[in-house]
């Protein structure tokens, strides 16, 4: 298989021998995306599914989930298809992975196929170690996903987004939205796509605050804590205020959306598997969220997020009333909770 890389504008310089950043994605027979930073995992796969469909277009993506993995999955999933089309394998949560998964990767990174391309995704800790340190000695190119946890790094990745998206801001405004959803890398790149397709020109420090200022943030998240809490009549007493006082039902429902998912984060670390910190939640958020997670089931949590996430299409313009639809999924989080 030939060589294949494209690196996006603005990208740090490859890391020595095999480790790469994660935007700078290649093909490979193996290759392994590691980090805990969850959508820039997402990103690196992304890329390199990229990369294989440029070269052609035919490329099936083959899916393999490492905590349901049985034994000769791998093997099977690369395997030539019916037709012959070139494939990616992508291997999702090694980190919490069977056995079998390991003992299949390794071998299979004894003797690859150069037509298919392996795709490892690993989201950090010791588990599986043997594996990795196999991938690793193969010279397999290594996509590396760090947390991006420093102020500066989150700066960057703003900037970095608004390069590629053809679009200026200014710093002060870079700064602002750090400061408003800095504390979820997904939260902010969704807040860059936002300003992007919503607005035209350079980004100012007021669209930010019109969007993500601290007043609305901070009552987005009163109903939040509301509704989660199953106080309806509080949840939408406040919604009404914020909307009453200038508040825009998209960033409402961007905080509704932030706190079920971190009640979802939590949920998982309860599950086994992954720890707080590889999640980038701090304390403080997992001691609240298992405390609220008592009151929740599963089936409650999911309609919930089912609710925020219609809210969310019907605010950004597929439905008619933003007004009712937000107000409607917060009535919707507040009954899903268990009495």
């Amino acid at each position: 298989m030939p060589p294949a890389t494209r690196s996006r504008p603005g990208a740090r310089k490859p890391a020595s021998g095999n480790v790469r950043s994660w935007d700078e994605p290649t093909l490979a027979p193996v290759v392994l995306v590691r980090g805990p930073e969850d959508l820039l995992r997402e990103r690196a796969v992304d890329g390199v599914v990229g990369l294989a469909r440029e070269r052609d277009p035919e490329t099936e993506k083959v899916e393999l989930e490492g905590a349901t993995y049985g034994s000769g999955q791998l093997q099977v999933a690369v395997s030539p298809s019916l037709f012959g089309e070139a494939k990616v394998v992508v291997v999702s949560g090694a980190e919490a992975a069977t056995d079998e998964l390991y003992a299949d990767v390794i071998a299979h990174v004894a003797s690859p196929d150069p037509e298919t391309t392996v795709v490892v995704v690993h989201g950090g800790g010791q588990r599986g170690k043997k594996m990795l340190d196999t991938i690793v000695a193969s010279g397999a190119p290594v996509l590396q996903c760090d947390a991006v946890a420093r102020e500066a790094e989150k700066a960057e990745f703003v900037t970095r987004e608004l390069r590629a998206a053809r679009r200026r801001a200014e710093p002060e405004a870079v700064r602002a939205l750090v400061d408003a959803l800095g504390n979820d890398l997904r939260e902010l790149a969704s807040a860059v796509s936002q300003l992007v397709s919503d607005t035209t020109g350079t980004i100012t420090e007021g669209l930010v605050d019109r969007y993500y200022g601290g007043r609305v943030e901070a009552t987005g998240f009163k109903v939040a804590d509301a509704a989660v809490a199953g106080d309806a009549g509080a949840a939408v007493a406040l919604l009404r205020h914020a909307l009453a006082t200038g508040g825009d039902p998209v960033p409402l429902v961007a905080a509704l959306a932030m706190r079920l998912r971190t009640l979802a984060k939590v949920a998982a670390i309860r599950g086994g598997g992954v720890t707080a910190r590889e999640l980038g939640l701090q304390d403080w958020q997992v001691r609240n969220a298992q405390r609220d997670l008592q009151r929740w089931t599963p089936e409650g949590l999911a309609t919930a997020i089912t609710a925020v996430a219609q809210a969310d299409a019907e605010v950004k313009g597929a439905g008619r009333d933003p007004v009712f639809a937000v107000e409607r999924a917060v009535l919707t989080i507040a009954r899903s909770r268990r009495g």
